[in-house]
């Protein structure tokens, strides 16, 4: 829509997000993305970090059961969304606001983890679509012995196995001229 902030942020979560659901049965999770600013030093020759941003996030429906699902306490995340303000009147009559992130598109942060990633079935609220698995959707790029990815999964193939995803950016068999 014209006119919102809309602002992506790099950060991880201070706890679990929080799932409740509104009257009408809507879902709805909510969070705080902390993002620390780090700086090199050169006269000090070390990295120092800088004064934490702490963005509480909101975000609806089947993307709040995803988080819910996949997201916990400590993981480096990536949200995008829009800012919103609300402003208030407290006990003492002052004036308040505080600022929002109404969340649109969130992952983890692949910059120092890996994920597995499994499309979600309509409708469903597991791990992205996997109802039986823990909330631990976020599995540092590894399955449990014997485990095996969902068939939706293109990206999930084992090596060696042919799919149009798997075989992204083997080398084909030679041309024969």
């Amino acid at each position: 829509m014209a006119g919102e902030t809309i602002i992506a942020v790099v950060g991880n979560l201070t706890a679990d997000p929080e799932l409740r659901s509104t009257k009408n049965g809507r879902s709805v999770a909510g969070f705080t993305i902390a993002s620390t600013p780090r700086t090199f030093d050169r006269q000090s020759q070390q990295w120092t970090d800088g004064d934490a941003l702490f963005l509480r996030c909101t975000v609806w429906g089947d993307l709040a059961e995803h988080c819910a699902n996949s997201l916990a306490k400590g993981m480096r995340v990536i949200a995008q969304g829009r800012l919103t303000q609300h402003s208030w009147e407290d006990e003492q009559h002052q004036k308040r606001s505080s600022v929002e992130l109404q969340v649109d598109e969130i992952g983890p942060s692949l910059k120092y983890a890996t994920a597995q990633v499994a499309k979600a079935q309509r409708g469903t609220a597991g791990a992205y679509g996997n109802p039986s698995s823990a909330p631990a959707g976020y599995t540092g790029g590894t399955t449990a012995a014997g485990a095996s990815l969902p068939p939706s999964d293109p990206w999930g193939s084992a090596s060696g196995s042919s799919s149009s995803f798997g075989d992204f950016g083997k080398p084909e068999s030679e041309p024969e001229f």
